[in-house]
């Protein structure tokens, strides 16, 4: 391996990874909504690039983020445990262990509610593409996929928070 690659781990236990230091990107008043989630970045362990993978847990009362959509970036959960709501702009649907739902880019707006007295688990799967925008249909909330990779927020009207 060349000096200059990070030593990386080739497999381990995905509960093992280190959670997210910072729980969410969003600015307030929404970052306090996600306090009831917890993600690892697998994907991140292992230098992906391409696309990340994430070991999302729910508290009860916890959502997975915002109603959204994107408009490049497709993703996928797959849930392990417990039984999380998807909340979507077309309806609900319940879902449990084995069950698994995808998002392409431009589609349904989604996130999942844990409205039961018990964790969810499940993976998250998304790509990087560049140039990526959120939008969410319930908040005054639009989103910016920087160069550098990072989430740039703004209100609907292109004001910064």
């Amino acid at each position: 391996m060349p000096d200059d690659q990070p030593c990386r781990p080739i497999a381990l236990p995905a509960a093992s990874a280190p959670p997210r230091t910072k729980p969410s990107n969003y600015p307030e008043p929404f970052f306090s909504r996600m306090a009831g989630r917890e993600k690892r970045p697998l994907g991140d362990l292992f230098g992906l690039r391409n696309f990340g993978v994430n070991l999302t847990r729910l508290v009860p009362g916890g959502e997975s983020a915002l109603l959204h959509r994107h408009s490049r970036q497709d993703e996928f959960v797959y849930i392990l445990e417990g039984e999380p709501t998807l909340v979507t702009d077309q309806g609900e649907v319940a879902l449990s262990p084995g069950h698994c739902a995808g998002f392409p880019a431009g589609g349904v707006a989604h996130q999942l509610v844990n409205r039961t007295g018990r964790d969810v688990v499940y993976l998250e799967i998304g790509d990087r593409t560049p140039g990526d925008e959120g939008s969410y249909p319930h908040d005054d909330l639009q989103a910016t996929l920087g160069p550098d990779g990072k989430w740039i927020f703004t209100h609907k009207d292109g004001q910064p928070y």
